[in-house]
């Protein structure tokens, strides 16, 4: 439990929170290798990048339909491999036959986001097995980070999102203060995922499920899956809200796509589930799909995508009441409907402007028949977004009590469900 739970979000924080759910893409040169793993050292040829029906806009496209709201995607992997013209490398679509050298992923993707209001990120790892110099001159590999990063950060736009993966940089040292200030010169909104000065951390896992409790403020931060690496943070105690990332196909060999794996594809139901365990524990949503050799997404997956987006919807877009028909006193809030009916999710959230107040609370509900108040949910951090699912049960009333504060909590939104039914 974080002893001083009044450190507060920045603004790009709190609209990062409230972005809630995202698209991961992995796609690159390692799409046209079927098997291959991460730091995989067979080698690989730019002339096997050839995506010849590329649309990104149907990535994006579906990607909004499901409620998305931002998308990453792998501008550079541990392969090395551009997915723009790099000037610094000449492991990158240039060096492909997909249209003749000319083409430019990034700036295909990026276009698609900004045509349909999805939030633009890049993924870029600082590990880079094409680099000979990785290991060997770490100030020159310095400039190379710095040079690819200002390509990315100054050719298309503002960037939302900058993902840095730290898998493969357990043993290696960056100038980080370099690196990340001409970052922040560049394009002083973006948010930085995981190392150098993050915005926001991963979650510590990749089954896109957050422990209990989740709390937005931390010292400390896992950066690598192989190693269980943690970095201490400068300064203490910081505002680092988690991300869950996820992918759509359950297969521990790669996140982009296989020819093999489509009976790994998650089903609306499980993917509702993670959606519960994320979002609904105050994270975000990070769920990726590999789209496949033609550049455009497998079909199962991106039909189970929407089916889940409209699942989302239809469980939670129309309320049944919300904090407006509450009253509130001493730290409880309580509802009272006119007539009895069926309810099975309380959706809570909390005013996070301020830091993060509540440690503990509890959900009562008053019984359609005898109106006797019974505790149905305890829990501890409310924080964006709190989702509880009870059995589905008839009521006249339901409180939210207040357990345990730092300092008075402040509700911002309470709502009030019955979905019923199944997927």
């Amino acid at each position: 439990m974080p002893a001083n739970m009044k450190v507060v979000p920045t603004a790009k924080q709190l609209a990062f929170q409230e972005w809630e759910f995202g698209l991961f893409l992995h796609f690159g040169l390692r799409t046209f290798y079927e098997g291959y793993k991460d730091f995989d050292e067979r080698p690989m040829t730019p002339s096997a990048f050839n995506p010849t029906k590329l649309d990104c806009e149907q990535w994006i496209r579906t990607a909004k339909e499901a409620g998305m709201n931002y998308a990453v995607l792998t501008a550079k992997h541990h392969d090395g491999f551009s997915n723009w013209p790099s000037k610094y490398s000449r492991f990158s679509v240039e060096a492909s036959p997909w249209k003749d050298g000319k083409g430019d992923v990034v700036r295909e993707y990026v276009d698609a986001c900004r045509k349909y209001g999805v939030k633009p990120g890049l993924y870029y790892s600082p590990y880079d097995g094409s680099a000979d110099f990785y290991t060997q001159d770490a100030q020159a590999y310095d400039d190379y980070f710095v040079n690819q990063i200002t390509e990315l950060l100054t050719d298309y736009g503002d960037i939302d999102v900058l993902w840095f993966d730290g898998c493969g940089s357990e043993n290696h040292s960056y100038d980080w203060d370099r690196i990340i200030g001409e970052i922040r010169r560049l394009q002083p909104g973006i948010l930085i995922f995981n190392m150098g000065d993050p915005d926001f951390r991963w979650v510590g896992n990749e089954d896109g499920i957050a422990t209990l409790p989740c709390w937005n403020t931390v010292d400390s931060a896992e950066y690598s899956l192989l190693a269980g690496m943690k970095e201490s943070l400068s300064g203490g105690l910081l505002w680092l809200p988690a991300e869950c990332d996820v992918q759509m196909r359950t297969n521990d060999a790669s996140w982009f796509y296989t020819d093999s794996d489509e009976h790994l594809v998650k089903s609306p139901d499980e993917l509702m589930g993670l959606y519960y365990l994320s979002v609904g524990r105050g994270t975000n949503l990070l769920l990726n799909i590999g789209p496949n050799r033609d550049g455009v997404f497998p079909p199962k997956d991106s039909d189970n995508l929407e089916r889940f987006g409209r699942e989302i919807r239809r469980r939670f877009s129309n309320p049944i009441a919300t904090i407006a028909d509450c009253t509130a006193e001493d730290m409880k809030w309580q509802y009272s409907p006119k007539e009895a009916h069926l309810l099975d999710h309380v959706v809570i959230q909390e005013d996070l402007y301020e830091g993060e107040s509540v440690r503990r609370y509890a959900i009562s509900i008053i019984t359609g028949k005898t109106h006797r108040k019974i505790l149905v949910h305890e829990g501890y951090n409310i924080g964006h977004k709190a989702i509880v699912r009870i059995p589905a049960v008839n009521v006249t009333g339901v409180v939210l009590e207040i357990l345990e504060s730092d300092g008075e909590p402040r509700i911002r939104e309470l709502t009030f469900h019955y979905a019923g039914g199944d997927i």
